[in-house]
C-alpha cells in the first residue's frame, strides 16, 4: 500500500486560548474531504500570557494528530513561524495559518488543489483590509516602496496563510537572518508560485494584538532587510544638499557683490551652509545605524527563538 503524504499546519497563538478549540474544530471539518493525506496540526505558543498552552496540551492529549511547542518568551510572529518550519522533520507540505480564523480553514481544500496542480507556493491575498484609513494608507505606501526599491515584489495584501512544498521549505530551513520577513523570504526563493484571494472573516474572539508599532517596527525591518536604497538614497541627498548649498551661497554672493545689495550677513552665509550639512549627516548616521543594528543582530549568533516545552511529539 502506497504511503499516504504527509501535509502539517502550523499556527502561532499568542494568547488566542478562546480561539484554539473552535480553530482546531474547523481545520479538522475542512480536512475531511482530503483523507487521501496524513495530517499534522503543529500549535506553536509564542510566549502567551493567558491559558493558551493549557489549551494546546489538551488538544495534544485528545488527538495525536496534533502537536505543541512552547516558546519561553513572546518573540513575535515571524520567528514563531521560523520554528513551526523548523520544528516538523519531514512532511510533504506545510501550510501556515492564523489560529484566530480570520484565515478561513474552509480555504484548505483548494490551497492543495493548486498544490497537486504543480504549484510550489500557494499563497493567499486579502481582497480587502477591514481596517482604518490610516492603516490602509500605510499598507499600500509600504508594498510601493517595497516593491519600488527592494529586490523582492510583494503583493498588496498577500498574508502568510500559505501552502508551502517540501522543496521550498527545505531551502527556506537554510536561511540563517535574524531580522526576517517570513512571507518575504518564502518570496524570494522564486519557486512556482498561485495566489487565492479570500475575504477575511472577524476574529472569533479577542482582539488582535498587531499594533502600530509592531506594524512599523516590521515594516521598516522588511525594507532595510531586502533593499540598499536608503543608504544609496542618503548618497543622492547629499549630492541634493551639496548642490542646493552651492546654488544658494552662488545666489547670494551674486546677490551682494554683483548687484551690491547689502542684505546678507556673515552670519547668513554661515547659517545656510552649517544647516544643510547638519541636515544631511543626521540623515546619514540615522540610517547607517539601521544597517548596523542589523549587522549587530546577526553577528551575535543568538539562538531565534529557544523551545521551553513540547507536547504531543511523544510518537515520533
Amino acid at each position: 500500500m502506497a504511503r499516504k503524504p504527509t501535509i502539517t499546519l502550523v499556527s502561532p497563538a499568542y494568547n488566542e486560548s478562546q480561539n484554539l478549540k473552535p480553530f482546531y474544530k474547523a481545520v479538522c471539518q475542512a480536512v475531511l474531504p482530503l483523507d487521501r493525506y496524513n495530517w499534522e496540526i503543529l500549535l506553536i505558543n509564542d510566549g502567551s500570557r493567558d491559558n493558551t498552552w493549557e489549551i494546546i496540551t489538551e488538544l495534544t492529549g485528545s488527538d495525536p494528530r496534533v502537536k505543541g511547542i512552547s516558546l519561553s518568551r513572546n518573540f513575535g510572529k515571524e520567528i514563531a513561524l521560523t520554528a513551526g518550519l523548523e520544528s516538523i522533520e519531514e512532511t510533504d507540505a506545510m501550510i501556515f495559518i492564523d489560529a484566530d480564523l480570520q484565515h478561513p480553514p474552509d480555504l484548505i481544500p483548494e490551497l492543495v488543489n493548486h498544490w497537486e496542480q504543480g504549484f510550489q507556493i500557494v499563497a493567499t491575498q486579502r481582497d480587502s483590509l477591514n481596517t482604518n484609513w490610516l492603516r490602509n494608507l500605510g499598507s499600500r505606501l509600504f508594498y510601493k516602496i517595497m516593491n519600488r526599491f527592494s529586490e523582492i515584489r510583494l503583493e498588496p495584501n498577500a498574508t502568510d496563510f500559505r501552502l508551502i512544498d517540501r522543496e521550498v521549505l527545505k531551502v527556506l530551513k537554510t536561511f540563517k537572518e535574524r531580522t526576517r520577513l517570513f512571507r518575504g523570504l518564502v518570496d524570494w526563493t522564486g519557486f512556482k508560485k498561485v495566489f487565492i484571494k479570500f475575504s477575511a472573516p472577524e476574529r472569533l474572539e479577542g482582539k488582535s494584538t498587531f499594533n502600530f508599532n509592531n506594524l512599523s517596527g516590521l515594516a521598516i525591518n522588511s525594507f532595510t532587510s531586502y533593499s540598499l536604497w536608503p543608504l544609496r538614497i542618503t548618497g543622492f541627498l547629499g549630492l541634493f544638499v551639496l548642490a542646493t548649498t552651492c546654488l544658494s551661497l552662488l545666489y547670494m554672493l551674486v546677490t551682494q557683490f554683483v548687484l551690491g545689495y547689502e542684505i546678507y550677513t556673515r552670519m547668513a552665509y554661515f547659517v545656510v551652509f552649517n544647516t544643510f550639512l547638519f541636515g544631511i549627516v543626521l540623515v546619514a548616521l540615522g540610517m547607517m545605524a539601521v544597517y548596523i543594528g542589523h549587522i549587530h543582530t546577526e553577528v551575535l549568533l543568538r539562538p531565534l527563538y529557544i523551545v521551553q516545552e513540547k507536547a504531543g511529539f511523544e510518537n515520533d
